[in-house]
């Protein structure tokens, strides 16, 4: 989110912290230090794709320190939207593509070293190119890929999903909770809109058209992405 948190800081204070915990308990610890060191506390927490929901969870747990959460391109929040999104990448790829994305799935569930991280990067391009509806030019992101952290937390994350305890922390938030979400987003926006909209207090759902999983690099929707954002912050 580097890109995203360096056009807010033009007019906002921003804190873009680094996950390295191999667990989801761990990196709720990282982001809870982090905010009570450098923040102005609560704080209005964005979280995309995975952050979106390391997010609600962590606002689940420690509801004093967000006045706001903003999920952003969130995975579904129920078991049964999930296949639909490999699906939905697949189907926008070629045939050799898709061989290759399949080889490459095969490759990483059987790895947990650092000897998977490149095959890991590589997989994340091409669910770019799925996910991507009218990027803008990019350059390389300056990542660090670490298929250990990938398997241990997105096994934890999964297993919560399944189980529906992921869904019912949503009990737990007391705050205002916005979800914002790409039409083309390979993840289906009804498993974000439609689950959440059972368990939040306060929750608005805005729906992005023409835009996939990252709204600031789409040409047709990142003017509309940062004017909701503004008017959130």
């Amino acid at each position: 989110m580097a890109p995203l948190a360096a056009e807010l800081a033009l007019r906002h204070g921003v804190l873009e912290p680094q996950q390295t915990a191999t667990s989801i308990d761990g990196q709720v610890e990282e982001l809870k230090d982090a905010l009570e060191v450098s923040a102005d506390l609560p704080v209005t927490l964005v979280g995309h794709s995975w952050g979106a929901w390391l997010g609600y969870i962590f606002t689940a747990r420690h509801p004093a320190l967000v006045k706001k959460l903003i999920l952003v391109s969130s995975g579904g929040f129920e078991d049964k939207y999930a296949a639909t999104t490999q699906e939905t990448r697949l189907s926008r790829l070629d045939e050799e593509e898709r061989k290759e994305v399949k080889r490459l799935l095969e490759i990483i569930l059987n790895r947990s070293t650092v000897d998977g991280n490149a095959d890991f990067a590589r997989l994340g391009e091409l669910f770019f190119k799925t996910d991507a509806y009218d990027p803008l030019p990019q350059e390389p992101p300056d990542t660090v890929f670490s298929l250990d952290i990938y398997k241990r937390v997105w096994g934890e994350a999964t297993e919560l999903r399944r189980s529906g305890r992921l869904l019912a922390m949503g009990r737990e938030i007391a705050s205002p909770v916005l979800a914002i979400h790409g039409a083309y987003d390979s993840h289906p926006a009804a498993g974000v809109e439609r689950p959440l909209s059972t368990v939040l207090r306060d929750f608005r759902f805005i729906l992005l058209e023409k835009c996939g999983h990252k709204p600031w690099i789409e040409r047709q929707a990142r003017e509309r992405f940062f004017a909701i954002l503004e008017g959130e912050l």
